[in-house]
């Protein structure tokens, strides 16, 4: 059972790649292993070494850290672990998201990328749209 640490480690590598839209491959030929290798990293089946993690982070131009970002490991309680943090982030690396996350970020006119975020705000909230 993969540790979860790695489980969210692999999450953050896939949702920044996703948002940076590369391939599996494209960024395991950069770091020197197989898309297969980036996939069980992703996954968390596999654990990254420290330099392995460095190297993602280079390449992905982010800080280390930032794998570790919104890291909160569900905590037991009596009735079972406490996922709905595990489930927050799911959502926020499913691809749809992803996918919303680049296409905003491309637009270029700050003015029009501001009135997109009040727009998906206001339909989010159930309010009129202005």
């Amino acid at each position: 059972m993969p540790h979860p640490v790695d489980v969210h480690v692999g999450k953050q590598l896939r949702m920044r790649r996703v948002i940076l839209g590369l391939s599996q491959e494209t960024i395991g030929k950069a770091i020197g292993v197989t898309f297969q290798q980036v996939q069980k990293y992703e996954r968390g089946i596999n654990r990254m070494g420290a330099s392995r993690l460095y190297e993602f982070a280079k390449y992905l131009t982010t800080p280390v850290s930032y794998f570790f970002e919104g890291l909160d490991i569900p905590q037991q309680t009596a009735g079972g672990t406490d996922e709905s943090a595990a489930l927050e982030h799911d959502k926020m690396a499913s691809r749809e998201t992803l996918e919303m996350m680049r296409a905003y970020y491309r637009i270029n006119d700050p003015n029009v990328r501001s009135r997109v975020f009040e727009l998906v705000k206001s339909l989010a909230e159930g309010k009129p749209v202005q």
